[in-house]
């Protein structure tokens, strides 16, 4: 089951004010904030990667694969109705987030 762009719009309507981004990726979504990748939402699910920060603010939380496949499990966020949360959550993980690896540059003719 893909993602509904309901889901993304919900998130995003929690999420208002910040930076976040959500990228359409093969019927699902990469979640950047401030640039960084923080996660993915897949099956309207919100996964996010699992650093320190995050396993201290979602102690008990599930760590899932994000499709079949999949080779890292991520944590499950749940609280997504708290948007004060998720912004306090994304603020914590973001020192910790590697910075985005630079774009190739296209190649001339």
């Amino acid at each position: 089951m893909a993602t509904s762009k309901d889901f993304i719009n919900y998130l995003a309507e929690k999420l208002h004010g910040t930076d976040v981004t959500f990228r359409p990726m093969m019927g699902e979504y990469l979640v950047y904030y401030n640039g960084k990748l923080v996660g993915d939402v897949c099956d309207n699910r919100l996964l996010i990667k699992p650093v320190e920060a995050a396993k201290e603010m979602l102690p008990s939380a599930q760590f899932q694969l994000p499709y079949e496949g999949a080779s890292k499990p991520m944590i499950l966020v749940e609280e997504i109705d708290d948007g004060e949360f998720l912004k306090a959550l994304f603020d914590a993980m973001y020192p910790q987030l590697p910075m985005p690896k630079p774009k190739k540059a296209g190649k001339s003719k």
